[in-house]
């Protein structure tokens, strides 16, 4: 396959899930967690494991951090099929920072609809649009460089600008495997989005879905807070011909404060938990918050994925931390 091509028929026969985390740190509690149901996801139904390194923003990203997250992964038992830095497949690279042509074509296919346009809008520019009952953080662009009819096939702006995608004011539609049936219109969720920035780096939402389609990526295992992106990415697969995967957002770990877990929170980092628990303890805590096993006893992930399905987690938004940690 050339790059931007599609992957062959024989490539999608056994499907497969992806854990694909930022090495921006040392990966926490919560990261393993995602990690471990993406991986008993995908092993329960025979499908690939892909480890994708997602370095797109060149100014947090570390090398040595995408090879501690492979550490911590061997030393969990969490072994993947395909990826990691070393590359491992057929369909890669499979860190972001090296498939820039891939995404450069998968940009040219979005160009030739009419539908993405040059946007010189500062963020200033953006939030002085934003409207008061607007105060969730979400940003909704307001169209302010958006050509006046679509499809538009004249020339972007000659100076640094960035690459939006016009989107209808229309509903998306899903079934997520543990929120059940989501709706989300696109106009009032986010408005044109950005698929490249002015300073040239790739935006999320068009690099995850060229590298989800094009190494065949068939399930889609993320925490929450990813949700409803799911309608925009559901949105550039139409666009750009691809299959949509199914998608199976998972409960968030939080501290005893209620807060989600960042990379902050050095105390339930991988390198502090690697020095007061074994593997088969920290994989027995995150089977015990996913609901799979009573207590939270020593196990490996092979023990559990007779064990694991989506309805353990009862659509539950955040998975409370156990006080012994």
């Amino acid at each position: 396959m050339e790059s931007g091509g599609l992957p062959s028929d024989s490539f999608f026969q056994r499907g497969a899930g992806r854990f694909a985390p930022s090495p921006t740190g040392r990966m926490h509690l919560g990261n393993v967690f995602a990690a471990l149901i993406s991986w008993l996801s995908a092993r329960r139904s025979g499908k690939r494991w892909i480890l994708r390194i997602e370095d797109l923003d060149p100014q947090r990203s570390r090398m040595e951090y995408a090879r501690l997250i492979e550490d911590d992964l061997h030393w969990l038992g969490l072994d993947w099929d395909e990826g990691g830095v070393d590359g491992i497949g057929e369909r890669g690279p499979y860190c972001q920072s090296l498939r820039g042509p891939i995404y450069e074509s998968v940009l040219e296919r979005l160009r030739a609809t009419g539908l993405t346009y040059g946007c010189v809008c500062s963020r200033a520019d953006i939030m002085a649009t934003q409207a008061p009952h607007q105060s969730d953080g979400r940003i909704i662009y307001g169209g302010r460089c958006r050509p006046a009819t679509m499809p538009h096939h004249g020339p972007e702006p000659a100076g640094p600008h960035a690459v939006r995608l016009w989107v209808p004011d229309r509903e998306i539609r899903f079934v997520d495997g543990v929120y059940g049936p989501q709706c989300v219109n696109l106009t009032s969720h986010c408005g044109d989005f950005v698929v490249r920035r002015a300073d040239g780096a790739w935006a999320y939402q068009l690099a995850v879905v060229a590298d989800d389609a094009l190494m065949g990526v068939t399930e889609v295992v993320r925490g929450c807070d990813l949700l409803l992106s799911a309608a925009q990415q559901i949105y550039l697969y139409g666009l750009l011909g691809f299959d949509t995967p199914e998608f199976m957002h998972v409960p968030l770990i939080c501290n005893a404060a209620g807060q989600r877990l960042s990379k902050r929170d050095s105390s339930l980092s991988m390198e502090r938990l690697r020095e007061t628990h074994g593997p088969g303890e920290i994989i027995g805590i995150c089977a015990h918050l996913a609901g799979l096993i009573p207590e939270p006893a020593p196990c490996r992930p092979d023990e559990l994925t007779g064990l694991f399905s989506p309805d353990v987690f009862a659509a539950r938004k955040c998975l409370t931390i156990p006080s012994s940690l």
